[in-house]
């Protein structure tokens, strides 16, 4: 697992700017929408929607949130700025956007791992070839599929013990 990169300094937690998202647009504070805004950003992890309910209270337990809550709360976090969602393999993937830096991904298509990663030299890049198109960018998200280290060397053993 790669080290996670520092946090940019935001004015406001992500509970207070999500309240003020949903002050905005006349939607109700309620406890489940509290608590998975704690649950998500407890820890930092790309995460899909049924691995966040697997995370949270069952049915009947105190802090339950049912699953169509969950899926349209993070559609909400979205919508505030405060996750971003990507296709993955045909599921949606959220990851911390609020608070966070603007970063790109290795994907390891053996083990799946998500190793995110900066790159001044990639951004210095991709602002020269927006310049020469005339184009402004906003943001943009690069996930680079391979084989990570690990799962390399575990096929360079097999292959080495295949060879004796």
């Amino acid at each position: 697992m790669a080290e996670q990169l520092d946090n940019v300094e935001v004015s406001q937690s992500p509970l207070e700017r999500f309240e003020e998202y949903l002050l905005s647009r006349g939607l109700r504070k309620t406890e489940q929408r509290r608590f998975l805004v704690e649950q998500v950003f407890s820890q930092h992890e790309h995460f899909d929607a049924d691995q966040l309910i697997d995370r949270l209270p069952r049915k009947g337990s105190e802090s339950y949130v049912s699953r169509p809550t969950v899926y349209r709360t993070l559609k909400e976090f979205v919508d505030a700025g405060l996750l971003r969602s990507f296709e993955l393999n045909g599921r949606s993937v959220y990851e911390h956007d609020y608070g966070y830096p603007e970063h790109d991904h290795f994907y390891c298509v053996k083990c799946h791992e998500l190793t995110e990663f900066q790159s001044e030299a990639l951004v210095q890049m991709r602002d020269e070839i927006a310049r020469n198109h005339r184009f402004r960018v906003r943001s943009h998200r690069l996930i680079i599929q391979g084989v990570c280290h690990d799962c390399s060397n575990r096929r360079n053993q097999r292959r080495q013990q295949d060879r004796v």
